[in-house]
């Protein structure tokens, strides 16, 4: 028995409204996208009722880095599942240490120690109260626009739109624009406890910082003696054609946060990666902090996988030149539509199309559906589609979302006349 389609598509979607998010269901009917994910695989996602089908240029994010229901991926998970469970977090775990043991390996300089989590929130919030707990002070800065989870902390370093209706939240959070180390400096002071980045928000609208930004941050919180904390939740794991994004702007963070791609699409692992200059509090206090699910032993596992197939050989060379293929490709088409083209945003495969203005993120949204690319406009800049294809998308379908993005331009090049 197949677990997609169990009932029709009409009633599947009441079952949704009634028990799970009437909202959303309301949205999406309205805007004419109801889509329901049906069957995945690599790519590609199906609706449900398998009518149609869409390349997969979201990837949520960055879980689907590998692409959906990748068979190295899920048979790591099978095999996982013939000795091990979750495990028990208060003990020592021979699978969290052979992880962290190989994250620690990958990233720059003194990040050697690991904190395993679920979500992305989670896992920032993790690296708030670490920085709290190191520096003994309170104040924590992030971006105007910037985006970090819905959890305590991670939403009070986000924007209001999330955070306002369960006020009073958390004090000690301020906001500053993004790529400013004017503003940064200014904002510094002796009660910061950390700077807290996206290395490029997605949220925003896949702003990509100064070339020098990040080696500025690193100096300014040097100098005031703050910490900084990089979001790499979406841009780390080779979406920028490097293992960390960060890494593309030559700056070593104190913490570093990833998430998303580390599950493989298939289990959910999240990871908070500190600085061993970090470690004294939690070594003085080694169950201050817990998390009943994270780092499971069975999630440990796939997540080994992902790292494998991250580390071989051809695979970040691969990204790199799909990205390539991308640039050219996407400069042909904003030369083809420059009225409704403004902008290309590229680090790697992470992109985002701006838009001449911000209805054409929402139409090029729904254009998308029609013409088989699932991309989605970013929340705080709706002039901007946010374009994230697999890391294993091939250079014959690159070709083909080009192709696609051709038809969607044209299509909402009409609507936007009528």
């Amino acid at each position: 028995m197949s677990l997609i389609a169990q009932s029709p598509r009409n009633e599947l979607i009441e079952r949704y409204a009634r028990h799970v998010s009437s909202g959303k269901a309301e949205f999406f009917a309205q805007a004419g996208i109801d889509f329901v994910f049906g069957k995945r695989e690599g790519i590609y996602v199906w609706d449900i009722d398998g009518q149609r089908r869409l390349i997969d240029c979201h990837c949520n994010g960055g879980v689907f880095n590998l692409g959906h229901r990748n068979p190295r991926i899920i048979a790591a998970l099978q095999r996982a599942l013939d000795e091990l469970d979750i495990g028990n977090h208060h003990f020592i775990s021979e699978h969290r240490a052979l992880l962290a043991e190989r994250l620690a390996a990958l990233c720059p300089g003194d990040l050697k120690r690991v904190i395993f989590g679920v979500s992305g929130g989670e896992a920032i919030d993790t690296a708030i109260k670490l920085a709290r707990a190191h520096t003994k002070r309170a104040k924590i800065i992030s971006a105007l626009g910037g985006y970090h989870g819905h959890t305590g902390f991670a939403l009070a370093a986000g924007e209001e739109e999330f955070s306002a209706p369960f006020a009073p939240l958390p004090p000690g959070f301020v906001q500053i624009p993004f790529g400013d180390l004017n503003a940064l400096q200014d904002a510094l002071d002796d009660d910061t406890a950390a700077v807290l980045l996206e290395t490029i928000p997605a949220t925003m609208g896949i702003v990509v910082p100064p070339e020098d930004y990040f080696r500025g941050v690193r100096a300014l919180c040097d100098r005031a003696g703050a910490l900084f904390i990089a979001d790499e939740v979406q841009s780390g794991l080779g979406r920028c054609g490097e293992v960390w994004g960060i890494n593309t702007f030559g700056a070593i963070p104190d913490i570093l946060v990833t998430a998303k791609g580390l599950s493989g699409g298939i289990y959910p692992m999240t990871a908070t990666i500190y600085s061993d200059r970090l470690d004294a509090f939690l070594r003085a206090n080694p169950f201050i902090h817990i998390s009943t699910a994270g780092g499971a032993e069975v999630g440990c596992y796939v997540a080994l996988e992902v790292l494998n197939i991250l580390q071989e050989p051809e695979f970040l060379k691969h990204v790199r030149a799909m990205a390539e293929m991308f640039r050219v490709g996407l400069a042909h088409l904003q030369q083809e539509y420059p009225a409704l083209l403004v902008e290309v945003r590229q680090r790697g495969l992470m992109m985002g199309l701006k838009f001449a203005d911000a209805s054409l993120g929402p139409l090029m949204t729904v254009a998308g559906f029609h013409f088989g690319v699932l991309m989605i406009y970013a929340n705080y800049d709706q002039a901007v589609c946010q374009f994230l294809p697999p890391l294993i998308i091939q250079a014959d379908q690159v070709q083909e979302v080009l192709g696609r993005l051709y038809k969607m331009m044209a299509w909402a090049s009409e609507k936007a006349r009528a």
